[in-house]
């Protein structure tokens, strides 16, 4: 079973602790845990600012998890020797590693993000710029996925990793499933703006966006235009515009075209529908467009991703 642990230290952020165990600890292949999940720590008790925290593993934990979690942080004391050398380890023995919001830094002090590029908290990326020069720092993306080493901003971005790894190692169906239980939408692309609006802060669950956003996920088959849309949800097409970009860090049309590949995934995983087919179901007018779309969301190609997620048949 992939074991996924998750790194507590002194001033971890509750949010950012709690969100990795909840995420993998729910989801589920064929009924039965998809991940093992531990908490490990460098001392038998943390503070965790409200409370005090014991985690039940110790630094051993990390020894031989196949995903390493490193959550923020409140506060930035020195991170200890001895959790530096086992997140090193653990890189050279190929473990994959990610940080949410702050914890960006612990996984700086070890060097490993040196030359790659990272994300944090759009609050903490000039710091984190300042103090780690040799890493590049991008304080716009939701999060940064460098294959074995990845990252993330604050709040809700730490939810969209945790789905994107799991998407990574088991496919649409799986983590489309482990949001569900989580109550959170399909995850949004790494490359999303954290934000565009300071203030009022972006809410786009729960928001006037909330309606659209199901109409278009109902209706990503068809030809749809932004004049379209806009006229569909009695806006101008200015200020439809405007609320996706204060509200998702995207536009309605680059929103529609993530749901039209999320369906795609969709079908490659649970049907025998040929690609070009497929391409059409989900509303993309050509099997080129279909095609070079998929591979820039995902990553590979859509018959390589049928290869990798398809389920048996019978």
């Amino acid at each position: 079973m992939h074991i996924v642990a998750v790194l507590a230290l002194d001033q971890v952020v509750p949010f950012d602790l709690a969100t990795p165990i909840e995420v993998f600890s729910r989801t589920l292949l064929s009924g039965r845990p998809a991940y093992e999940v531990r908490i490990c720590g460098p001392a038998r008790e943390l503070d965790a600012g409200m409370f005090t925290l014991r985690p039940p593993w110790d630094l051993s934990g990390l020894a031989d998890a196949d995903t390493i979690i490193v959550p923020g942080r409140s506060a930035n004391p020195p991170v200890p020797a001895s959790v530096i050398s086992a997140l090193r380890s653990a890189a050279a023995r190929g473990a994959r590693i990610a940080s949410i919001c702050s914890g960006a830094f612990v996984l700086a002090e070890t060097g490993l993000l040196d030359g790659l590029r990272a994300t944090t908290h759009w609050a903490a990326a000039g710091e984190l710029a300042r103090r780690y020069p040799a890493i590049e720092v991008d304080p716009d993306v939701l999060y940064v996925d460098n294959g074995q080493l990845l990252s993330s901003a604050g709040a809700a971005a730490g939810l969209d990793l945790c789905l994107h790894l799991i998407r990574r190692d088991h496919g649409s169906a799986v983590a489309a499933s482990a949001a569900r239980l989580s109550v959170m939408p399909l995850e949004r692309e790494g490359g999303q703006a954290q934000f565009i609006a300071h203030d009022p802060p972006p809410t786009p669950r729960g928001s006037e966006l909330e309606p659209v956003l199901a109409w278009l996920e109902e209706n990503c088959a068809s030809e749809l235009t932004l004049s379209g849309v806009a006229a569909q949800v009695g806006m101008s097409t200015r200020t439809l515009n405007r609320r996706f970009r204060e509200q998702t860090g995207t536009t309605p049309l680059q929103w529609l075209l993530r749901v039209r590949v999320r369906r795609a995934q969709h079908l490659l995983e649970s049907t025998g529908e040929p690609v070009d087919r497929i391409a059409g179901l989900v509303g993309f007018g050509s099997p080129g467009a279909f095609r070079e779309r998929f591979k820039r969301v995902v990553g590979t190609s859509p018959q390589a991703y049928r290869a990798s997620f398809r389920a048996p048949v019978g």
